[in-house]
């Protein structure tokens, strides 16, 4: 069994925020992580999304080119996904040649099927600087939730794909003006309402695997019938529709933009001297598992439309799997960087590193149902969670036996371990595979913790300061089961915290790429057991491995927030 693993495609078109990396980055990152350090095989998928209108109208606004605009916002977005410790296989860009290759051949095969086809459409248009308004070109009031604000493509509010001739109040967003109007035009569709039948005989394969937030919504959307939608735009930036009637047309972003999974998996295997085929060794195989992490947002693009183009072209096999999360919210309200509601993602890993954000940022996956930011509940977690129970169960058991055993500790004394507690360690590894191989990355992260809260407690109440006074060999007992429970955390913070598993391992001169963690992750306790024979010596000095957070910057970051907002 082998997993591809992709992650939305994030828009270059200004900054990740917060409900961006725990909405669907950071969960794919430790869900691609685990299933590394299982044993697995697992590539982790994703790019820019770089066509479509708002890019449009900020390059104009930016006085940049199309091509130039993308490649700074692609490039923004890399160098942030590296300080959070997300990584990818392969991250790439849909503005590339060998994606609109790609694309191309998508169109071309199921418009020979007849499942692209040309039809009669109207269209707004402003009568006053008479460009069209495709998508993000016209905003108004939403006809399903009354939402003042939504876009001609969709509704930031309630998730619908928005038919824009039904906007109420349309206004264009080239000049402001409110006299916009229907007229005839034409584009090429896809022809989604002759796949119907076919979609629900494979939605019902996938129904009992999905989420409860995506089914219900899916079948929604699909139950009576699909709607066939206009895959083209007038536009000046995105790739060429392949046909000589089609001249000044393009084919618009939410056709592309999912087929970049698959021609970034190409080219991943391309750039990497792989001899494997990016459709018979990985899309088209049967022993490959697809997981699409995404947003709530893009449910019906992943759930609906690309399952639609996979099977309609047979090129790739569709999602296995959807982990679709809802929203983080800042304070309740949504994120919003027009109007001063964000928290700047660069200043803050600057300022907390990763370890910190990452931490936070899990706790807040929204699994599902919205989650919200705030500040003053990042230093609580920090504090009275990572730093009060892993930190400093880590410290007190490290530096006492740094302090008292400074040339190492023999293999009996790590007996106690495994005739008292090992059976205890066995059922946690079983749990925490099960809820991370199910996506409960959120809980997997709770379950870890439970277990640093227990251990902290054990180190508190036996006291090995107190014991070492009269009674040297039970503290060392004490100290050993503490150490075999260091090295366990270390091992299964490896997905979540990269940096703080790194530091921990440090101590037993291991690192997450060796062998004997892989065996401890996979649950082989006699590997767990053998590492500490015939004697243990820590190999470097122990150090405070998690700052507090100061209330003080937190109050200062707390009032910046309130201040943007009030502008």
């Amino acid at each position: 069994m082998k997993y591809l693993i992709t992650s939305a495609l994030p828009y270059a078109n200004g900054p990740i925020h917060f409900g961006h990396i725990a909405g669907v980055y950071l969960p794919a990152d430790i869900f691609t992580r685990h299933k590394k350090l299982k044993g697995i095989r697992a590539i982790h998928i994703s790019g820019s999304d770089e066509h479509g209108v708002a890019i449009m109208q900020n390059a104009q606004k930016a006085k940049k080119s199309y091509q130039e605009y993308v490649n700074e916002w692609s490039k923004t977005h890399r160098e942030l996904f590296e300080k959070y410790d997300i990584k990818f296989d392969y991250f790439g860009q849909t503005s590339k040649e060998y994606h609109k290759e790609e694309t191309l051949s998508w169109f071309k095969d199921l418009l020979g099927k007849g499942l692209i086809e040309k039809k009669a459409e109207q269209q707004l248009q402003c009568q006053d600087c008479h460009n069209y308004l495709p998508d993000r070109f016209v905003e108004g009031e939403c006809y399903v939730c009354k939402y003042p604000e939504a876009r001609g493509d969709e509704c930031p509010n309630c998730g619908t794909w928005i038919d824009p001739l039904k906007l109420r109040r349309p206004v264009c967003k080239f000049c402001g003006s409110r006299n916009v109007k229907a007229v005839d035009s034409f584009q090429w569709y896809l022809m989604l309402s002759k796949f119907h039948e076919k979609f629900q005989a494979w939605f019902e394969t996938r129904k009992p695997l999905w989420r409860k937030n995506v089914v219900p919504f899916v079948e929604s959307l699909t139950k009576d019938n699909l709607v066939d939608r206009a895959i083209t735009r007038d536009l000046d930036w995105g790739i060429d529709v392949p046909l000589p009637e089609a001249k000044g047309k393009k084919i618009y972003v939410w056709f592309d933009a999912p087929i970049g999974y698959v021609s970034n998996t190409k080219q991943f295997l391309k750039e990497t001297g792989s001899a494997e085929d990016y459709v018979k060794d990985w899309w088209g195989a049967k022993d490959v598992t697809i997981v699409n992490f995404i947003g709530k947002d893009n449910i019906i693009f992943h759930s609906i439309i690309f399952p639609v183009m996979c099977l309609g072209t047979g090129f790739v096999n569709p999602v296995s799997d959807l982990p679709a999360n809802q929203y983080v919210n800042l304070e309740g309200k949504q994120f919003s960087k027009s109007k001063g509601w964000y928290v700047d993602a660069e200043e803050a890993i600057a300022q907390f590193g990763s370890d910190a954000l990452r931490f936070y940022l899990t706790s807040l996956i929204p699994e599902t149902a919205d989650s919200s930011f705030t500040w003053k509940s990042f230093e609580l977690k920090i504090n009275s969670e990572l730093a009060n129970n892993i930190g400093n169960f880590i410290n007190r058991a490290m530096k006492f036996s740094a302090k008292n055993w400074p040339e190492g500790m023999a293999a009996e004394k790590f007996d106690k371990f495994f005739a008292g507690h090992e059976a205890g360690i066995r059922g946690f590894i079983r749990e925490y595979h099960e809820l991370l191989d199910s996506y409960q990355i959120k809980k997997g992260q709770e379950h870890l913790m439970a277990l640093g809260s227990k251990v902290n407690l054990f180190i508190t109440e036996r006291a090995p300061w107190t014991e070492f006074k009269t009674d040297p060999e039970k503290a060392a007992e004490t100290i050993a089961v503490s150490t075999v429970y260091v090295l366990v955390l270390g091992t299964f913070f490896a997905p979540y915290l990269p940096q703080l598993s790194k530091s921990i391992l440090s101590y037993f001169g291991l690192s997450a790429e060796s062998e004997v963690v892989k065996k401890i992750y996979q649950g082989d306790l006699e590997a767990l057991q053998e590492f500490f024979k015939p004697s243990f010596k820590l190999q470097v000095d122990p150090q405070g491995l998690v700052p507090k957070i100061d209330p003080k910057v937190i109050e200062e970051l707390d009032a910046k927030l309130k201040e943007k907002a009030a502008r």
